[in-house]
């Protein structure tokens, strides 16, 4: 793909769809009998849905030789975050009141709130060194170095949900499936011996003929 522009347009449109939906919903007064609880689960799970794609690009392209798909990583990250601060928010805003002592209170007595504090806070770095000046400024080894801290986000991310769930844990069990085998697959490809293509031989001065 030569211009991938047209395409991460698609991408941002499609990114921006599940929060114009929630807005009209909310607009309408469609947003079921508790609209806080709802916008809460449903900005969690679009979280985990844009992690779980941008951790995704890297073994696609490999697998398919598709390079093109990692011009979307970045917007995919970015989105993961953005609908992450939207659940943060939600939660301190409408079932905290911004009561930073009931905020801190929850997040030490309940494990899975702990853990979805913690998969936001980790993602919050990434965010803020997700522009190019940022990898100049930091160089590329600790920027991909301070970027591996989102694994450690997508871990408890996905743990927050599926503790979070009081009855079914089918979508969270999912999650946790295609994040295993996202893990699993970079463990492997980095424990793969990866070949090197030998170097050319240098080439020789044409020997002039006899005369």
């Amino acid at each position: 793909m030569k211009d991938p522009r047209f395409a991460k347009l698609v991408v941002l449109v499609n990114g921006l769809v599940p929060l114009a939906l929630m807005a009209w919903d909310a607009w309408r007064g469609k947003l079921g009998a508790n609209p806080v609880e709802y916008v809460l689960h449903m900005s969690g799970k679009l979280t985990l849905i844009f992690l779980t794609l941008s951790l995704a690009v890297t073994p696609i392209r490999k697998l398919t030789g598709a390079n093109y798909l990692s011009h979307f990583r970045r917007m995919l990250g970015l989105f993961a975050f953005y609908y992450g601060f939207g659940h943060f928010m939600v939660y301190v805003a409408f079932t905290k009141l911004f009561n930073v002592r009931e905020v801190i209170a929850d997040t030490i007595e309940r494990k899975f709130i702990l853990l979805g504090m913690a998969a936001f806070f980790l993602m919050l770095p990434l965010a803020v060194t997700s522009t190019n000046s940022a990898i100049k400024r930091m160089g590329a080894a600790r920027w991909k170095l301070l970027h591996r801290l989102v694994y450690v986000a997508a871990i408890a991310g996905v743990s927050h949900y599926w503790i979070g769930v009081k009855a079914d844990t089918t979508l969270p069990m999912a999650f946790a499936v295609v994040l295993a085998i996202l893990l699993l697959y970079r463990i492997v490809d980095a424990l793969r011996p990866h070949s090197r293509k030998p170097a050319p031989a240098p080439r020789s001065s044409p020997k002039r003929a006899a005369i």
